[in-house]
C-alpha cells in the first residue's frame, strides 16, 4: 500500500520527540493519529494535519478511541521519561512505561495491527564497560527508569512471537536526543536542555559531579529520520538498534558549548558543581554500525548545529523557557 493509504497511531504525539515524527510522517503522506494525555506534551506541539485525542495509555478506554479506525502502524513514544521522577515514583514510571506499552500492545493485537515501533533507551545499559556500546551489551540498568524500558522492550519482543498475530516490531535505544520544542524551563529534562534554559535566562549553570561524565548527543530530525525510514524495511523487523551520534561529549564539554552559543565562557557566565545525581550514569556512547547497517542511517546535525537550531527556535518561540 502507498503512504497515503496508511494510518499511524503516534503515542506521544504531542511531545517532543513524538511531535516531530509526526510531522515526518505527514511529509511522508501518512495519515497520523495522535494519543497524548498532555501531561509533558504541548497541544501546539501537535500538527494540524493530525488528528489528535486527549488521552492516557494507561486507560484501556483512551487507547480504545486511538484505535478507532484501526492504525496500520503504531510507534509507541508516550511513557515517563525523566530518572529523576522515577526514583521518586517507581510505581508511576511501572504503570506508564510498562503497563501502559501492555495495554497498546493488547489493542495491536486486537486490532491485528501489523506494525509497531517502539520507544526505548539507551539507559537500559546502565554503566556499559563496552564503548561505544552496541546492541549485543548486556543491559544492566541503573535506575528504574532502565529498568521499566527494558521490561516494555522486552515485551514488546516477545508480543512479536504470538503465533496468532503477526506483529512486525522494532525497538530504537535512543541515547541523549535533543532540538527545538524540547522543554528548556523543566529541571526533570535532559542535561543540554537544562544547560541550554538556564543560558537563555541567565541562570547560573550547575555541573552536578565532576562534568568528565559523557553523553551521546543526537539531533531529533536525525532520530526521526530513522524511524520514518523503519517502518517498511523488512530487515528492521524483529530487531533492536542504537540511535545515537556514535560521539561522547562530556557534561565539560557540553557546557562549554552552551555557552558558545551565547557569545559566553565560564570567565562570564557563572557555572558551580555540585554531587552526581541518583541513576546517572558515567559514560555513554553509542554503536551506530547495526542502523547504519540496515537503514544507510547516519546522523546528519552535529551538535553545534543542532544547539545553534535550538536555540534559534528558543527565541523565536514564545515559550517560556
Amino acid at each position: 500500500m502507498m503512504a497515503n493509504h496508511r494510518r499511524v497511531l503516534v503515542t506521544g504525539g504531542a511531545g517532543f520527540i513524538g511531535s516531530h515524527l509526526v510531522d515526518t510522517l505527514l511529509d511522508r503522506g501518512f495519515r497520523v493519529t495522535v494519543l497524548d494525555n498532555l501531561n509533558t506534551g504541548v497541544r501546539a506541539n501537535i500538527n494540524a494535519g493530525a488528528d489528535f485525542i486527549e488521552g492516557d495509555v494507561r486507560n484501556t478506554d483512551d487507547i480504545a478511541r486511538a484505535f478507532d479506525p484501526s492504525p496500520d502502524i503504531v510507534c509507541h513514544l508516550a511513557g515517563q521519561a525523566s530518572i529523576r521522577l522515577a526514583w521518586a515514583n517507581p510505581e508511576a514510571d511501572l504503570n506508564v512505561n510498562v503497563v501502559g506499552t501492555l495495554n497498546i500492545l493488547s489493542a495491536a493485537k486486537k486490532h491485528r495491527t501489523p506494525r509497531l515501533l517502539y520507544a526505548s533507551s539507551m539507559m537500559i545499559y546502565g554503566d556499559p564497560t563496552i564503548l561505544p556500546t552496541p546492541e549485543t551489551a548486556p543491559a544492566l540498568p541503573v535506575a528504574h527508569y532502565g529498568v521499566t524500558k527494558f521490561a516494555a522492550e522486552r515485551y514488546v519482543a516477545l508480543a512479536a512471537e504470538d503465533p496468532e498475530h503477526p506483529l512486525a516490531v522494532t525497538s530504537f535505544r535512543m541515547f541523549n536526543v535533543f532540538g527545538p520544542r524540547q522543554a528548556l524551563d523543566n529541571p526533570y529534562q535532559g542535561v543540554l536542555a537544562i544547560f541550554l534554559g538556564h543560558a537563555l535566562r541567565g541562570e547560573k549553570i550547575t555541573i552536578h559531579s565532576d562534568g568528565e561524565q559523557s553523553r551521546d548527543f543526537v539531533f531529533v530530525d536525525d532520530i526521526c529520520r530513522a524511524w520514518a525510514d523503519a517502518i517498511d524495511t523488512p530487515v528492521t523487523f524483529g530487531r533492536v538498534f542504537n540511535l545515537g551520534s556514535g560521539r561522547a561529549t562530556t557534561v565539560n564539554q557540553l557546557c562549554d558549548a552552551v555557552l558558545r552559543q551565547f557569545g559566553q565562557d565560564r570567565s562570564t557566565f557563572e557555572v558551580t558543581t555540585a554531587p552526581a545525581q541518583l541513576g546517572d550514569i558515567r559514560r555513554s556512547e553509542a554503536a551506530i554500525d547495526a542502523v547504519a547497517e540496515a537503514l544507510a542511517w547516519r546522523p546528519k546535525v552535529d551538535l553545534e548545529r543542532g544547539m545553534a537550531a535550538t536555540v534559534a527556535w528558543a527565541r523565536a518561540s514564545e515559550s517560556q523557557y
